[in-house]
């Protein structure tokens, strides 16, 4: 599941991270997008094995309701974050919400033991809201992060979320 808000409004601002991550994943794999159960869903073949990619339609505070019927250690949620640098991949699994209301709705629906794919954004400017800074459209630096945040997605698929750390979380 890729992470962000609905709308032309929202498509190329930070907290689209996420669904930029799953629309590069369909791209790659030839999935076609449909509507389904709150999301808009592309199922894919990933090294051998079937995938659906979703992306919500309700807005990132209510994106956990798209997963009802979803068991958290089926799931790979792909999200932007502020804690990391711009541009910075790095994978997870489990954790708290963060302070990202999108994970705290996920985290509502089917636990936290799903893995995290994190597209790092970087911390707003001083004097800009969290909200704004979010909302704000995307840098080229985290744009150029998301193929390597799709490599990663792949990566937990095709070798284990384990394998994909051990890839994806080293420091340059």
């Amino acid at each position: 599941m890729g992470l962000g808000n609905p709308g032309r409004r929202y498509a190329l601002t930070r907290h689209n991270a996420g669904y930029m991550v799953v629309e590069e994943l369909a791209r790659r794999h030839g999935g076609r997008w449909r509507r389904a159960r709150r999301a808009e869903a592309a199922g894919v073949t990933v090294g051998g094995g079937e995938a659906v990619l979703l992306k919500p339609a309700t807005f990132m505070n209510e994106s956990g309701v798209a997963l009802s019927g979803y068991r958290a250690e089926d799931l790979v949620v792909v999200h932007d974050d502020l804690d990391l640098p711009a541009g910075t991949v790095r994978v997870k699994v489990g954790g708290g919400a963060g302070g990202h209301n999108g994970l705290r709705s996920v985290i509502s629906q089917v636990g936290n033991g799903f893995v995290r794919v994190r597209v790092g954004i970087g911390r707003p400017p001083e004097g800009t809201g969290v909200t704004d800074y979010v909302l704000g459209r995307m840098d080229r630096v985290v744009r150029e992060a998301i193929p390597r945040a799709a490599d990663a997605v792949e990566a937990v698929l095709e070798e284990g979320p384990e394998a994909a750390m051990n890839r994806f979380n080293v420091r340059s």
